[in-house]
């Protein structure tokens, strides 16, 4: 049996059994999915990806997103998921459902992913907190694997030793390519021995990083290891990504090689806006979901597009209102607005007028978009 469900574009989902169920910590949790020979033409997934799980919680239907910490050459579907208090929907799916049952599973999707690129000499430095750890596990599996001369380098940080997970695959992988691997762990509610290692990842923990750690290169004399990072990979909250991502871009990273993947709705723009634009009043939308045609005024172009369409209780589709997940897009059938940030759409996308309605700013009298893509 398979379905279809709308979460801002037509997602396909399919029944998957569990093979495999894992408590990691106290409140984080595994589940490995077997996947039958005649899907497996639809669940072939580039690192960095996820999919949504739709399951019951409290008697009603819900629908989550989790990052796969399998690497697509592994051939299989494993998730990491946490359990974010004991009454909520995540704490019903680990107590409720287990080996052998059958849970609805998405095609996987999402763009927190890196052009392989074996044969280069590449530097690729991640930082994630918590949970934030499953999409850059996934990646740094696969390219440990696919490409030989690249070297990584992870700052991971938790609350305590207690809630770090993956620690055992994260310390493996680095006992077999640590001449490729670094981690490094930082705690925010444990003192650690060096004081270094004690506190948030942020800009001050960024700037230490970069002149006590990624300082001397042994491949190149003449610069640092900071130097020559080719791609920055970010997961975690809203407010960690808009800190280190401003900070990377600040020492010289450009933005479109820094990476980020949120885990909560975050309604704060990941980078300052730069621009100013001309005030337009009384903006005439249209746009179409789903079929069904909409019109409204906007006030003026103060906000961006999605924000005030929310504001007036219009249904249109929406996770993290930051440009990063891709749920808000929709085509420019009509008028002009600019695009004031883009971490999700590729340079095709935008040529054929695609644009996320989170991130663009009116510029005309009148726009006209259309969310039903698929």
């Amino acid at each position: 049996m398979e379905q279809q469900i709308y979460k801002g574009k037509l997602v396909q989902f399919h029944w998957l059994k569990v093979a495999k169920k894992e408590e990691l910590t106290k409140n984080t949790f595994s589940l490995e999915f077997e996947i039958p020979e005649n899907l497996k033409e639809y669940f072939k997934f580039e690192a960095g990806q996820f999919v949504s799980v739709k399951f019951m919680a409290h008697g009603l239907e819900v629908i989550h997103d989790y990052s796969m910490t399998s690497a697509p050459y592994e051939g299989k579907i494993c998730l990491g998921i946490k359990i974010n208090s004991s009454e909520g929907d995540t704490s019903q799916l680990f107590h409720n459902y287990n080996v052998g049952d059958k849970l609805l599973v998405s095609e996987p999707a999402g763009r927190f992913t890196l052009v392989s690129k074996p044969s280069e000499f590449r530097t690729i430095v991640a930082f994630a907190a918590g949970i934030g750890i499953t999409p850059i596990l996934s990646h740094f599996k696969n390219i440990l694997h696919n490409e030989p001369r690249t070297r990584l380098f992870l700052f991971f940080g938790n609350k305590s030793s207690e809630e770090l997970i993956y620690r055992d695959q994260l310390d493996n992988l680095a006992r077999m390519c640590g001449d490729r691997l670094q981690i490094f762990y930082f705690f925010s509610q444990e003192k650690t021995a060096d004081q270094f290692f004690y506190g948030r990842l942020d800009e001050k923990k960024l700037h230490l990083i970069i002149n006590q750690i990624l300082h001397l290169d042994d491949t190149d004399e003449e610069s640092t290891i900071w130097d020559a990072v080719d791609e920055v990979l970010i997961c975690g909250k809203g407010e960690m990504i808009k800190t280190l991502a401003n900070a990377c871009y600040h020492h010289g990273i450009p933005k479109k090689n820094i990476h980020f993947e949120l885990f909560e709705e975050y309604n704060d723009d990941i980078y300052p806006v730069e621009k100013e634009f001309p005030l337009i009043e009384n903006i005439e939308v249209e746009f179409t979901i789903l079929g069904k045609n909409y019109t409204t005024i906007l006030p003026d172009n103060k906000d961006k597009v999605l924000q005030q369409l929310l504001s007036q209780k219009f249904p249109v589709p929406y996770s993290c209102k930051s440009g990063i997940c891709g749920s808000c897009e929709c085509s420019l059938v009509e008028g002009e607005v600019e695009l004031l940030e883009n971490e999700y759409l590729t340079e095709k996308e935008e040529a054929q007028g695609h644009i996320l309605a989170c991130m663009s700013i009116a510029k005309s009298k009148k726009i006209n978009l259309n969310f039903d893509l698929s």
